[in-house]
């Protein structure tokens, strides 16, 4: 499973900000993209049981469907305190609206009722790879941090505004997106594809 400067790789997701983060990480790189949205690709069930396992049944049906290399990503937020919530399931509290508001006051509903001062949390990030004929790859990245309430800044998405990373004062919500991109959970998992064989010159 290669990729040249050039080719075209589908974004195996219907979240216009996580379409978008990946299409900049993967412009540097002249690889082409078009979003599972664009191409009318079904969503499927996630049904894993881990970051990495949701990422592989989205990259791997969306390559199908497309006859081409899909790059597919599942993330979210696990919350010390709330033991490890909302996981996987980081979407799904964000309702069939996807409206992360909502998700963002349940968090912070869940923490007081818990009445636990520990705001820690980590963002984690599964890329998978999938061609056509089934092959998956699967990269993995991590960044920790704080919860901060309420949320600040609008220049991320999902639970952006609300984590402030180890180091930083300022929220994902409230940095701009390039130095996001380099220290990000997404970024993190995106270099370790950039260091595999997968991209040739």
């Amino acid at each position: 499973m290669k990729l040249a400067r050039g080719d075209e790789l589908v974004i195996a997701s219907h979240n216009p900000g996580k379409v978008r983060e990946i299409a900049e990480l993967v412009a540097r790189l002249g690889i082409r993209t078009r979003s599972a949205s664009e191409l009318d690709l079904p969503e499927p069930d996630e049904s894993g049981s881990t970051f990495a396992e949701n990422a592989a049944l989205k990259a791997c049906t969306a390559a199908r469907a497309s006859d081409r290399i899909a790059l597919a990503d599942d993330s979210g937020l696990s919350v010390d305190a709330l033991d490890g919530a909302p996981g996987i399931f980081s979407a799904r509290w964000a309702g069939p609206d996807k409206d992360f508001s909502m998700a963002m006051a349940r968090v912070e509903r869940e923490l007081r009722a818990r009445s636990r001062p520990d705001r820690t949390a980590r963002f984690t990030c599964a890329l998978a790879l999938a061609s056509p004929a089934g092959e998956v790859q699967v990269f993995e990245g991590e960044v920790r941090g704080k919860l901060l309430f309420p949320p600040r800044g609008s220049k991320g998405f999902g639970y952006d505004p609300i984590f402030v990373a180890d180091g930083m004062d300022k929220t994902f919500g409230e940095i701009e997106p390039a130095a996001k991109h380099r220290m990000s959970h997404r970024a993190r998992a995106f270099e370790q594809l950039l260091q595999s064989d997968v991209f040739r010159n």
